[in-house]
């Protein structure tokens, strides 16, 4: 079967084997936990959002669980025209998770996965989109009798690791500088963790997932993503250019791992508790391109425009899943190889244009 066919069985063209690779993490009867349960998705057309759904309908697929997903969207209908066979499976409040309407429908479980992290939005908008996002989210919650909210956060609100920290855990303490500018993300991401955690001591289930670097379909090759713009480079033939230095070490997880990790979170994970959510293979930005390159067979052509500054060490942003691996019960990530591969393949398959913009 080839991976046009493949791609057709699910609604977002997701790859049978990255769907059954979400399935086997999970354990494919953990599913059933959410049968007949009515979830409300915010953040649902986004790179996490289509993840989240695609899996869940094809476990519903699978299964029959006869679960009923409401998404929030700003322009749903745009979705909708991408992704025509996702009509009629889920329904839809338009809206910003700001400020949307609240109606009288019940929900058992709501996931809050809303922050645009590829728009060009200004320091103030993307602070506010947390902060006011999940204000919202939570008075939802407490109008529809929810009883489960899953708040997908991110690695930022750790802000820069110590020195000697190679591997950050949920329980390091540290920020993001909030006089800086760029922590609007980080610094947003923590309030809306405090505003769930407060609310988790008033008696919703709340799971916090804490998102690291990912790879995977859906994954644009044309934003401000170190390993999609290597991976479009790599896939042309051309020269893979490191604006920085290549030092800082990072680690990305394949979105099917992401998903089912998410998953878990929600479904197993502790009330009030934070999850690291990511890969731990740490390697620097420079070695993550010859890898690249090596992974879809091309000769390593890789430009690094500075060198490192003497006396400094590597910044890290790579995640100790300790936590989630014993506690959630969760194997070893897909490794790094395997992951620039699908990825890849599932580009090639859908179209990339020359100008190495991924297809929506």
């Amino acid at each position: 079967m080839n991976d046009e066919l493949l791609e057709r069985q699910s609604p977002l063209h997701i790859p049978a084997e990255d769907l059954e690779r979400c399935h086997d993490l999970l354990n494919l009867a953990s599913w059933h936990a959410l049968a007949g349960r009515r979830l409300f998705v915010t953040g649902g057309t986004g790179f996490v959002g289509k993840w989240l759904l695609a899996t869940l309908l094809n476990a519903d697929e699978k299964l029959g669980l006869d679960c009923r997903v409401t998404v929030l969207s700003r322009d749903p209908s745009a979705f909708q025209r991408s992704w025509p066979a996702i009509a009629g499976r889920v329904d839809w409040v338009t809206g910003d998770v700001r400020d949307f309407s609240i109606g009288t429908d019940r929900f058992d479980v709501i996931i809050h996965a809303a922050t645009d992290v590829i728009a060009h939005a200004s320091p103030e908008d993307v602070f506010s989109t947390c902060l006011d996002g999940t204000r919202r989210v939570l008075t939802l919650a407490r109008h529809c009798g929810a009883g489960q909210l899953l708040l997908v956060s991110s690695g930022a609100v750790y802000g820069p690791l110590p020195v000697g920290m190679t591997h950050v855990p949920e329980s390091h303490l540290g920020g993001p500088d909030p006089l800086l500018s760029g922590s609007a993300y980080g610094e947003g991401k923590r309030v809306s963790e405090w505003l769930a955690a407060l609310a988790a001591n008033n008696g919703l289930a709340v799971k916090i997932a804490r998102i690291f670097s990912l790879v995977g379909p859906h994954l644009p090759l044309d934003k401000h993503f170190a390993i999609g713009n290597f991976l479009r480079a790599a896939m042309a033939g051309d020269e893979i250019v490191i604006q920085g230095d290549g030092t800082p070490h990072r680690s990305y997880l394949h979105s099917a791992d992401m998903a089912a990790w998410l998953w878990a979170v929600l479904l197993r994970g502790h009330s009030g508790r934070a999850y690291n959510v990511g890969a731990d293979e740490s390697l620097s930005i420079a070695a993550l391109a010859d890898r690249v390159c090596r992974a879809l067979g091309r000769s390593p052509r890789v430009v690094v425009q500075k060198q490192p500054q003497p006396g400094t060490f590597p910044s890290h942003y790579v995640p100790d899943i300790t936590r989630a691996r014993h506690e959630l019960g969760l194997e070893a990530p897909l490794p790094l190889d395997q992951a620039i591969i699908r990825t890849a393949r599932w580009h090639a398959a859908r179209g990339l244009s020359e100008a190495g913009k991924s297809p929506a």
